[in-house]
């Protein structure tokens, strides 16, 4: 039988001084306030960064393959799509390669490890874009068109449609439909079946075609939504006076995120001719990605502090339980009880705290998580977090990850309060009792 355990459950169920337990309850709210907290923060730090990155990458893909001489002027430059390693890059698959690592001071001595990357290829999509500008009775706006072909993967943008449907590509004849954002729409005050004219600029010479609102979307990316329009890649093509064959740019979509600037690379080394470079998504907007890593550090913080209040409360209390014991560490001291067994009872006693402070903190953060994301309590402000409503990802690992570090961290600081149960005299004690 484990004494020190026994005696420890005895006080945790034993009847206290009213400070006592008004103290012990306060620590205890302390450990579910902070994991509450910590399981918050990290939902809503994944949940951030994977719809963020979702909405990013699902727009643009994950690497970029176009003309050198493309600028962000968004000027097409075309080049041939049926080139030979156009037919490779959806049956690519893992691949090997070298990381060299600095190692050293000065970096003078560097290590060359092999790697692989956790997938491959797993789409590409061919693109053309244009510039032109809108022009309705009242209304001019500026708008990119991006002219997209069969291969178009629909399940990104079909999940943002407010109105119409998606366009019909690659059917014969000259498909006149258009998606525009909500943004664009409510700019020029149009709706589902309206039809307006598009200026276009060619060999200096202007350019006018018109096209019918198919469908309505809004993505919440501010930047893409007031910038692009879909239409057929045959549309883009027919005005800009380019083959069927020729087009501007190829998405690229891989299976692993954290693969994408290996593989841009790749790409650009062994597989482009010269006049085509690839770049990752990451290297197109890297202020979005900073941003997003930031995050990062933030959740660091706030993990950090609440850890601090729970171990500081904790620390506390448990002092308070020892000078209250006092008495009761005498007797145990005179008739033979080691300090350390004497230690494990406070240590016992503060487990039984901590759990029970974990119990009600699970259920405090899970249960508000769970609300936010089904009833998306907190709203948000789209054009600066790009989401309408706080996101979260509640992750079943990361949960437990999070208990099990709040105890040993908790845990570990309580051992030093009790090395104060080692300069406690049982003579003085049990004569003042």
């Amino acid at each position: 039988m484990n004494v020190a355990w026994f005696i420890a459950n005895k006080l945790s169920h034993s009847g206290t001084k009213t400070f006592t337990r008004v103290i012990i309850r306060i620590a205890t709210a302390a450990v579910a306030l902070s994991l509450a907290v910590m399981i918050l923060t990290s939902a809503l730090i994944r949940g951030f960064k994977n719809e963020i990155v979702n909405k990013m990458f699902g727009f643009w893909g994950h690497i970029h393959i176009m003309d050198t001489r493309v600028s962000n002027t968004y000027e097409p430059m075309p080049f041939n799509r049926n080139l030979d390693f156009v037919a490779r890059l959806d049956s690519m698959e893992s691949l090997d390669y070298l990381v060299v690592e600095d190692r050293g001071i000065f970096g003078s001595n560097e290590k060359v490890t092999k790697a692989k990357t956790r997938g491959g290829i797993a789409h590409a999509q061919v693109f053309a874009q244009i510039p032109g500008i809108i022009k309705t009775k009242d209304e001019l706006e500026g708008i990119i068109l991006k002219g997209v072909d069969t291969d178009f993967n629909w399940d990104f943008i079909r999940q943002y449609i407010i109105s119409g449907d998606t366009l019909d590509v690659g059917s014969p004849g000259m498909n006149e439909g258009i998606m525009i954002s909500q943004y664009t729409a409510d700019r020029l005050r149009l709706d589902t079946g309206a039809q307006f004219i598009i200026y276009f600029v060619r060999d200096n010479r202007q350019l006018q075609r018109r096209f019918k609102v198919s469908g309505i979307y809004r993505t919440g990316l501010e930047d893409s939504d007031k910038k692009f329009a879909l239409v057929d890649l045959a549309r883009v093509q027919d005005i800009l006076g380019w083959s069927p064959n020729q087009i501007s740019g190829i998405e690229v979509f891989v299976d692993d995120i954290d693969d994408a600037d290996v593989i841009a690379e790749y790409l650009y080394i062994e597989e482009l001719p010269t006049q085509l470079y690839a770049e990752s998504i990451r290297r197109k907007f890297p202020n979005i990605f900073e941003w997003l890593d930031l995050q990062n550090i933030n959740g660091i913080v706030i993990l950090s502090l609440m850890t601090i209040v729970a171990v500081i409360n904790m620390i506390t209390v448990l002092l308070i339980l020892i000078l209250e014991r006092t008495n009761m560490i005498g007797i145990l001291k005179s008739l033979g009880a080691h300090h350390t067994s004497i230690r494990k009872i406070f240590l016992y006693h503060g487990f039984h705290m901590i759990i029970k402070g974990l119990v009600w903190g699970n259920v405090i953060g899970i249960g508000v998580a769970l609300l936010q994301k089904h009833f998306k309590l907190i709203r948000l402000n789209e054009a600066d977090y790009y989401l309408s409503h706080a996101p979260i990802d509640l992750n079943l690992f990361q949960v437990l990850v999070l208990n099990g570090a709040t105890i040993v961290v908790i845990m570990l600081f309580l051992i030093l309060p009790t090395y104060l149960i080692t300069r406690i005299d049982p003579v003085k004690t049990i004569q003042f009792r």
